[in-house]
């Protein structure tokens, strides 16, 4: 009888849904070229192998890009990418592994990181464990069968909703969660103004360890992605590979 119990509530909680509060990643932004300040969020990721900043020690920035769905961008962000030899992380959903799966291919094949940013942009506070776990081995598997490798455990939350059980859930499936402590209004095709906006928006707001969010979607990243390129570089700062971010870092 204990172990029909026992067996009967680890079922239960796996499809129960994940409680407590819910909250959309936000930080207060300053142009003193100083790590933002996060407030209550910074209880909320602790323990839970989450990252919004790299280390506050070392001029180095990581450019990581949302990628929901293509308009002609991608492929051009690739090429200046290539053309600036820079190694960036690109966080994707099943629906863009199934309508682009081209598109990932050339991700890949370019050296770039691909991130798990769940199947179906579900808001994770919402699933069970084993939703959640669905959700994000279903991305895993849809990834390997389109270029032949295991996916590496990064992890962007859709929309930037979380809490901290969530995190923890995500966490124990062997993943990195990554928010962003640099971003502008670009998910929206040109909403963010001009092109010199989109570049005073990143650089104003450069500091150590930064990780930097854009979307693939706006014409304005196309143009200004080299100019911010070449001035984060010329302000002092290395462009680095997400993948450093785990070596004597800061964690949250």
């Amino acid at each position: 009888m204990t172990k029909l119990f026992l067996l009967i509530n680890a079922l239960m909680l796996s499809i129960v849904p994940i409680s407590g509060n819910s909250y959309g990643w936000g930080f207060k932004k300053n142009n003193n070229h100083i790590t933002p300040e996060i407030g209550i969020y910074k209880n909320e990721i602790k323990d839970t192998n989450t990252y919004y900043v790299g280390d506050e020690t070392k001029k180095e920035v990581f450019i990581t890009f949302d990628a929901g769905y293509d308009n002609g961008n991608l492929i051009k962000i690739l090429e200046i990418l290539d053309d600036k030899k820079v190694e960036a992380t690109f966080f994707i959903t099943g629906d863009f592994l199934n309508r682009f799966s081209d598109l990932v291919v050339e991700i890949n094949d370019r050296g770039h990181i691909v991130g798990n940013h769940t199947w179906s942009h579900k808001n994770i506070t919402t699933l069970s464990k084993y939703e959640l776990q669905e959700e994000i081995e279903k991305v895993e598997n849809k990834y390997y069968e389109l270029t032949g490798n295991i996916m590496r455990k990064y992890f962007r939350p859709p929309a930037g909703v979380f809490n901290n059980v969530s995190l923890k859930t995500v966490n124990e499936l062997g993943y990195t969660t990554l928010f962003w402590s640099i971003a502008y209004k670009d998910w929206e095709n040109n909403a963010s103004g001009n092109i010199d906006k989109s570049i005073d928006s990143v650089i104003s707001n450069l500091h150590n360890g930064a990780i930097i969010l854009l979307h693939t979607v706006s014409d304005n990243n196309v143009l200004a992605l080299p100019m911010i390129i070449d001035k984060i570089r010329s302000s002092g700062y290395e462009i680095k590979s997400i993948d450093k971010i785990g070596l004597n870092y800061s964690l949250y």
